[in-house]
């Protein structure tokens, strides 16, 4: 399929969906480990909006990424953690957190919160369970008990993402906020990459999310997530903010850490490697290092995504040498996941033919 072949059909996919109110508006671009080959921007920010925000979408326009921030803040600084070991992923927690000696979770490593085996509570409101203080969360979060022991089961769950973020907070001693903006952000130039909260110009390019019955209006320039808002707005599990650029800009770094960054982050090639491959043998669905092979792919095809919440995605093929940036704001009008699942799905057939 040629690039312009394949635009054409983006465009006709994500305008359906704009027709059919999945989303008000999508970004999306396409590229390789050397540029974007192609992008495209559709829809309104906010068409129930007054007239500031009911502007089309372009190609700079912010998204609230939701879970894709476990790659961008938790495995980006993990691995640079790791390769300049700092942190050892068969590393028991205990080895950072001696008081979770002879408590369940003291017995999961660091591979087993990369891969979702650690057994571990699915998804949760943590505020009202353990309290409005940040350190109180660290703790209850911690101090849960677990679903199974680690290393039985795959389970996809917020929480690992969490505690992966309090890790490198414990090793480094730095707020993630600060220690993703200078180790891994501003080295790769994603000047427009940031957990809240932010600046009113910032905010208003941002996409909106859901309608928030408090304020009575729409979340626009805040985090969606409950647990990133108890958090302050950041989190290992949610609470980046970005554009299509600066996801782009972050994906050809993955593809070539070798390539022409400003200054690349301290993880490279040996991290990225060890990341996208199989870690969950035996289990289902597999997982290698917070990325994932979509479901209707064999980890043999080496293409690798992860999804958010509020309707974003990015995938990634070494073997194929490209990568593709799917931003919506879908949460907009529902939480029904699976119209949009669709849409992802015939988007990936374009761009990668599987």
């Amino acid at each position: 399929m040629t690039l312009g072949s394949m635009a054409r059909h983006i465009e006709e996919l994500l305008a359906s969906g704009v027709e059919r109110r999945l989303f008000p508006g999508a970004v999306w671009a396409v590229g390789d480990a050397r540029e974007v080959t192609s992008q495209g921007a559709c829809g309104v920010l906010d068409p129930c909006g007054d007239a500031e925000f009911a502007r089309p979408m372009t190609v700079d326009t912010v998204f609230d990424l939701a879970s894709i921030t476990k790659i961008l803040a938790a495995w980006s600084c993990v691995g640079v953690l790791v390769e300049d070991r700092r942190i050892g992923l068969d590393d028991p927690l205990t080895a950072y957190w001696p008081e979770l000696g002879g408590h369940p979770l003291g017995e999961a490593t660091v591979r087993h919160l990369l891969t979702h085996t650690a057994g571990l509570p699915l998804r949760a409101n943590l505020r009202p369970l353990y309290g409005p203080e940040r350190a109180a969360i660290e703790r209850g979060v911690l101090h849960e008990g677990l679903r199974h022991p680690p290393g039985d089961a795959v389970q996809y769950t917020d929480r690992a993402a969490l505690i992966l973020g309090f890790l490198v907070e414990r090793v480094t001693g730095a707020p993630l906020d600060r220690y993703c903006r200078e180790q891994v952000w501003e080295p790769l130039g994603m000047r427009d990459t940031r957990f809240g909260p932010h600046p009113a110009a910032y905010a208003a390019r941002c996409a909106p999310t859901e309608w928030d019955e408090e304020t009575g209006s729409r979340v626009r320039g805040s985090v969606h997530d409950f647990s990133a808002r108890a958090l302050g707005g950041a989190c290992g599990a949610a609470g980046v903010f970005s554009t299509a650029a600066d996801l782009g800009r972050f994906l050809r770094y993955v593809l070539d850490p070798t390539g022409a960054a400003p200054a690349g982050p301290a993880f490279g090639g040996e991290w990225v490697r060890a990341s996208l491959r199989v870690h969950t043998d035996g289990l289902e669905p597999h997982w290698g290092l917070l990325w994932f092979p979509p479901l209707n792919v064999t980890p043999a095809e080496d293409l690798w995504v992860h999804y958010g919440f509020t309707g974003t995605a990015m995938w990634v093929s070494p073997k194929r040498g490209q990568w593709a940036v799917l931003l919506t704001n879908k949460i907009y009008y529902s939480r029904d996941r699976e119209p949009l699942m669709e849409v992802r799905d015939r988007f990936q057939e374009i761009v990668f033919g599987c």
